[in-house]
């Protein structure tokens, strides 16, 4: 009898031939500057920790405590029994800190943009999305029964176009929802959400922006990209964020109006069907707003390295891309080539994976870097350091290099 199967092996082993499969490394310990990975002590170099709270004593502290008042586990979904006091806190605090009328914390932030995109435009509906957005954006469009439509990455020229070309449509769309990036999360660079903003006021559309890699790295004291661009909030219709990230913890959550919080708890199947965060978890993201709120230094901290290594890195000939944020990549091409990159790297104690495709196009692989603000200097010159050597020895700055002013 034909195994069913037989497929699964016989594709990883075709990923494996190709140089696209990913092999997992074991984290032993926290998440800190220095730490340990498959055993050995390397420098932390590709993680979203960007603020480094993940193993902030306040956030530690915030966790332990919760589980001695509330217990391990909430028990159940919120709309049943386990909607906790922490959770409505949780909500309130971060509408505040975000200058919204209203926030609604998700389980994750692929849950949230799976289970609130098809419900805010579905048939007769048009959703207009950016090319590189991130693969949660693309599943969730893909589950909405609206028409789909893409413009050219960060060109709001095109989605112009297509804004203009939506409305001569035979028959009109009942709603048009317009959908970006904040940040992109493999290149670095930033949407130019003021103009796009400006796209959906003028044609009566909604604006929906996946700030995962903005929040903790963006606008006033790292309140994200809306307050980056210091847009008013009427302007963007749905803010959706992460925990996992820049606050160290894990969660998904959206920002607006109460409007929009009302429609998307009663609507959203990944929100109603999914358990609700332990106890532990939602204390620390509390925690961490407030570490955001009264601890300005770990934003600047952050930007402040991120531009010394940016610097380092094109002084030596690294291509970084179009790099605007922490997010730096190192731009090697092959898959291969990065994979050995990054091999290198860790050999000399440097811990920085390879991108290479699906997630990046064909031919542009990278090494992928996200700077932390707990580094030392001492930290990024040890890396800058490792990077000129293995770049060197695979060719992908010159030999002849020698080495910053």
């Amino acid at each position: 009898m034909r195994d069913p199967t037989s497929f699964l092996r016989q594709e990883y082993e075709d990923l494996v031939r190709q140089e696209l499969d990913w092999k997992l490394r074991v984290l032993g310990g926290p998440s800190t500057p220095w730490c340990v990975v498959d055993g050995k002590k390397v420098l932390m170099f590709c993680s979203n920790n960007y603020l480094g709270l993940s193993n902030h004593p306040k956030l530690k502290a915030a966790a332990i405590e919760a589980v001695e008042t509330h217990g391990a586990g909430s028990g159940s979904v919120r709309p049943i029994a386990g909607n906790m006091d922490l959770h409505m806190e949780l909500e309130r605090r971060l509408a505040r800190f975000k200058g919204a009328e209203a926030s609604l914390v998700y389980q994750t932030g692929f849950a949230a943009n799976s289970g609130l995109i098809p419900q805010l435009a579905g048939k007769g509906d048009l959703i207009i999305s950016d090319e590189l957005n991130h693969g949660s954006i693309i599943d969730g469009v893909r589950l909405s029964l609206a028409e789909r439509k893409m413009y050219k990455h960060a060109d709001t020229g095109d989605l112009a176009r297509v804004l203009d070309e939506s409305e001569k449509a035979s028959a009109p769309y009942r709603r048009i929802l317009i959908i970006t990036d904040g940040v992109f999360s493999m290149d670095g660079d930033i949407a130019p959400l003021d103009r796009v903003a400006s796209l959906g006021s003028e044609h009566g559309a909604m604006v929906y922006v996946d700030d995962a890699h903005g929040e903790g790295v963006l606008g006033e004291g790292g309140r994200g990209i809306v307050s980056h661009f210091r847009l008013p909030r009427g302007r963007v219709q749905v803010e959706m964020g992460t925990f996992s990230k820049a606050f160290g913890v894990v969660g998904g959550h959206v920002s607006g109006s109460k409007d929009l919080v009302d429609f998307a708890y009663n609507r959203s199947r990944t929100w109603l069907l999914s358990g609700s965060h332990p106890p532990a978890v939602v204390a620390a993201c509390l925690a961490a707003v407030d570490v955001l709120e009264h601890e300005p230094q770990h934003v600047r901290n952050l930007w402040d390295n991120t531009n010394y290594f940016k610097k380092a890195m094109r002084e030596l000939g690294f291509d970084i891309g179009r790099s605007e944020t922490p997010i730096t990549p190192v731009m090697v091409g092959e898959s291969g080539k990065a994979k050995k990159l990054s091999s290198k790297l860790f050999e000399a104690g440097v811990f920085a994976l390879p991108i290479v495709y699906p997630m990046v196009a064909q031919g542009k692989a990278r090494i992928r870097t996200i700077m932390n603000a707990a580094l030392t200097r001492e930290d990024l010159d040890f890396a800058i350091g490792a990077f000129e050597e293995a770049g060197k020895e695979l060719e992908i700055i010159p030999a002849r290099q020698s080495g910053r002013a």
